[in-house]
C-alpha cells in the first residue's frame, strides 16, 4: 500500500511531536496509533532526557493496542496502525499483533546521518523493519520529510 495523504497529515504530527520532544530537551521521535475509524487513540513523544529509555512512545502503544475494545476478535488488533518519525521499537508492536506501520526516516537514514556527524551509532542494532517484524506491513521512508527530521536528528546528536 502507498502512502497516502491521511497518512502525510500523521505523519506531519509525528514531526511535531519529535519537534516538541527536542524543545523539551529530549529525543525528537513521535508516534501516533491510529484506530480503524481513522481516530487518533493515542499520542506521544520521546520522554528519555531523564535517563529513562523505556520512554519511547512505542512502548506505551503496544500494550494500548491489545487493550483496545474488541482486540481480542480476529483481526481486530489488525486494523489498528502506527505512524511514527522512525521505525524503532517494531518488536512490541509486532508481538501484540498491530496492523500497519507508517513511517518518516528509516533507521538506515539516521545510522548514515550519524555517522556523517560523527556521532555514536545507537545502542540497539539499526536493523530493517521487515526483518524485525517480517508480518507486519509496512510503508516509508517518506521523503517529504526527509530533510525536516535530518535537521532536527542533528540538532540532538551532531557530536
Amino acid at each position: 500500500m502507498a502512502i497516502s495523504d491521511d497518512d502525510l497529515e500523521r505523519l506531519r504530527r509525528c514531526v511535531e511531536l519529535a519537534r516538541e520532544a527536542l524543545d523539551d530537551g529530549d529525543e525528537p521521535f513521535g508516534s501516533i496509533l491510529v484506530g480503524g475509524d481513522g481516530t487518533a487513540l493515542y499520542e506521544d513523544r520521546n520522554r528519555v532526557k531523564d535517563g529513562d529509555h523505556t520512554r519511547h512512545p512505542e512502548f506505551a502503544i503496544a500494550p494500548l493496542g491489545r487493550r483496545q475494545p474488541d482486540s481480542r476478535r480476529p483481526g481486530a488488533r489488525d486494523r489498528l496502525h502506527l505512524r511514527r518519525t522512525l521505525p524503532m521499537c517494531a518488536a512490541g508492536h509486532a508481538w501484540v499483533g498491530l496492523g500497519r506501520i507508517v513511517y518518516a526516516t528509516s533507521s538506515e537514514q539516521l545510522t548514515q546521518w550519524l555517522a556523517e556527524w560523527g556521532a555514536p551509532p545507537p545502542p540497539v542494532a539499526p536493523l530493517p523493519i521487515a526483518t524485525v517484524a517480517p508480518r507486519v506491513d509496512v510503508d516509508g521512508p517518506a521523503p517529504e520529510f526527509a530533510d525536516t527530521m535530518k535537521a532536527l536528528y542533528e540538532a540532538k546528536f551532531r557530536a
